[in-house]
């Protein structure tokens, strides 16, 4: 039956690890969602870039965001040798 899980809500700016699906190539899963001070403890063990922004989520409508992240096939990522 497998394991029951809790479903948690997402926004924009949280900070989530991510599987990819070995099955099925365009789709992942959220593995975990980690808190502000998890968040916080990643930037400062050098996991997460300097240039994230724990807790800011202000984004105006059309304004582009900077967090460097691209969900685009073609954005030049191999995802066989990350």
């Amino acid at each position: 039956r497998g394991k029951m899980r809790k479903k948690v809500w997402c926004n924009q700016g949280d900070i989530v690890l991510v599987s990819l699906r070995d099955f099925q190539d365009e789709k992942g899963d959220i593995i975990n969602k980690y808190t502000a001070e998890e968040a916080r403890n990643l930037k400062t063990y050098g996991e997460l870039p300097d240039n994230v922004k724990i807790n800011e989520t202000d984004i105006v409508d059309g304004e582009m965001s900077d967090d460097a992240v691209e969900f685009d096939e073609g954005a030049g990522v191999d995802i066989d040798n990350i």
